[in-house]
């Protein structure tokens, strides 16, 4: 039989980089560890409803760096930079309640996601945002997949939803798929997320794939 795996924990080395990059001794590695799973699970939670794509953290040994990928720099940002400031000090501040070692030097970049469409985690939370909206969730996965396809370098999309579908008694599951996703390939560039729609009648659960072709490495033809 088939084993289901992670669409990005297949691909680490291969295509995708470590959300946590860094070295730490014995001693250290449990508390860095703990560290990044809590902070990241807060800024979450503190986020949600600000587009994140994925949030990264650079340590070394005096300085630690985390980096906040969003469709839309300038809701965290603020008008002259004060939200970037307090967002900092709310970092540091659960670092501390947490029990976890302040770093020496603490930077804080915030990025913007050139290709919001083509993003699984942005559009996994467009399409819990209109379900919270009680918009119908047909219509919602309808429209936000054809924005998706439409999208430069998109060949392929597919949603799942599944949980208490338009409040009914009994959960079932609900997909739509457009274009082709090759899950067991490599080299195919596939981005995955997963997301909660919190509705009064319980939580949707969403799964969002995303095909943006394969990506090969440039091999150099030595000329002998």
């Amino acid at each position: 039989m088939s084993k289901i795996v992670h669409p990005y924990a297949h691909r680490l080395v291969i295509l995708r980089d470590w959300k946590s990059r860094w070295f730490a001794d014995d001693k250290k590695y449990v508390e860095f560890l703990k560290g990044d799973v809590l902070v990241r699970e807060y800024l979450e939670k503190k986020l949600r409803g600000f587009y994140i794509s994925t949030i990264e953290i650079e340590r070394n040994q005096k300085s630690t760096r985390f980096i906040i990928k969003t469709s839309r720099p300038g809701l965290i940002i603020g008008r002259t930079g004060e939200g970037a400031v307090k967002l900092k000090a709310d970092i540091l501040k659960k670092m501390d309640k947490l029990g976890i070692s302040r770093p020496e030097d603490f930077k804080l970049d915030i990025i913007e996601v050139p290709n919001p469409e083509a993003d699984a985690a942005i559009v996994a939370y467009m399409v819990a945002e209109g379900m919270e909206k009680r918009m119908p969730y047909r219509r919602v996965i309808k429209q936000i997949i054809e924005k998706v396809m439409a999208t430069r370098g998109v060949e392929g999309a597919r949603i799942v939803l599944s949980g208490r579908l338009g409040g009914a008694e009994i959960a079932r599951t609900e997909e739509l798929k457009k274009g082709s996703i090759p899950l067991q390939t490599f080299r195919a560039d596939i981005d995955f997320k997963r997301e909660k729609a919190h509705l009064p009648y319980g939580d949707v659960g969403i799964k969002v794939w995303i095909y943006r072709g394969e990506i090969f490495a440039d091999k150099k033809v030595e000329s002998k």
